[in-house]
């Protein structure tokens, strides 16, 4: 029982390790290791299959004083694209370079921060039917998607949050996709 604690307590430091190297390695350049495009670091399937066979865990690490693995150097070929995570697996996401143009126009202005065409735009959105998330109130903003003959604004709305995610609907909140800008 006691070496099988050992195991996981050394696997459960290694996979931490990763994953501080890897958001270490990420924040100068916005990637995030080569882990297959799901946000994983590659080494740490490594890491936990090597922990099993009593070999050192993660590929190129050395052991501290204190006998925890030692992080191997990130990475040199990290994309420079930002790493895009889904923050939550129950919404179905939509490629940047597939919604309507007028949303990409909206996008860039959310990017530069205005100014937007409609006095409303940047206000709170408060989720009241939770299709979203559940965050704080004030965590959501929503910004207009001019619909193309509309006299109003229309149904089409651009949703942020405040750690950066970025949700489309087309039917006002009735529905929403994740945007994934890596697309």
């Amino acid at each position: 029982m006691h070496s099988s604690r050992t195991r996981l307590v050394t696997v459960l430091v290694a996979l931490s390790a990763a994953l501080v190297v890897s958001s270490c390695g990420s924040s100068g350049s916005g990637g995030s290791g080569s882990g297959g495009g799901n946000g994983n670091p590659s080494n740490g399937a490594t890491a936990g299959a090597s922990a099993g066979t009593g070999a050192s865990p993660g590929a190129g690490a050395s052991r501290s004083a204190s006998g925890a693995p030692k992080p191997s150097a990130p990475a040199s070929t990290i994309p420079a694209s930002p790493a895009w995570v889904p923050s939550s697996t129950s919404l179905a996401d939509v490629c940047r370079t597939k919604l309507p143009t007028q949303a990409l126009d909206t996008l860039t202005l959310i990017a530069k921060g205005g100014p937007y065409p409609y006095r409303s735009d940047g206000i709170v959105f408060e989720n009241r039917e939770s299709r979203l998330p559940r965050e704080r109130t004030g965590y959501y903003h929503e910004y207009t998607v001019v619909t193309p003959g509309s006299d109003d604004r229309g149904t089409r709305r651009i949703v942020t949050g405040t750690a950066g995610e970025q949700y489309w609907t087309a039917d006002h909140y009735a529905s929403f996709q994740e945007i994934d800008a890596r697309c």
